[in-house]
């Protein structure tokens, strides 16, 4: 059974703009590349019907999906050009404020100490109770030695 190439090429422009409605809803897929080769597959479909059943249809694919990946490619870099990320190391704690969220105490390093919006992991030289501002005074790998502010 042989479906007509104009019903064909509409159902595979509607599948292409539906690929290309997900991707404008979710980007990052890469879902633009196939919709829009499907789209100009069933424009090329609507526009030469009686060719739609023969070799110039995956020719036309392959010529369309070449410059619509190099532009889909383009345009995701353009979009969300990357930045580096942002890391904090313990040293560069050293004088910064922040507040005790799990009691502090010596030679353990169960306290928490919130400082930004980052918490690490604190101890001190005596006591410090939960609530209590504290400076950073010494950092050592992921955690912290604090004082009382």
């Amino acid at each position: 059974m042989n479906m007509d190439p104009m019903t064909v090429a509409i159902i595979v422009i509607i599948l292409g703009l539906i690929l290309l409605a997900i991707e404008a809803t979710s980007p990052g897929g890469y879902l633009l590349i196939p919709g829009a080769v499907l789209v100009v597959i069933g424009g090329y479909g609507c526009a030469a019907p009686d060719n739609f059943y023969t070799w110039w249809t995956p020719a036309v694919a392959i010529v369309a999906c070449i410059p619509v990946t190099v532009a889909t490619f383009w345009l995701y870099k353009k979009l969300g050009d990357p930045e580096p990320p942002s890391t904090t190391v313990a040293g560069s704690l050293v004088g910064k404020t922040g507040t005790v969220v799990v009691e502090v105490t010596p030679d353990n390093m169960k306290g928490k100490v919130r400082i930004g919006s980052d918490t690490w992991s604190a101890v001190a030289d005596e006591v410090i109770p939960v609530g209590t501002e504290v400076t950073v005074d010494q950092s050592e790998g992921v955690h912290v030695h604090v004082v009382r502010s």
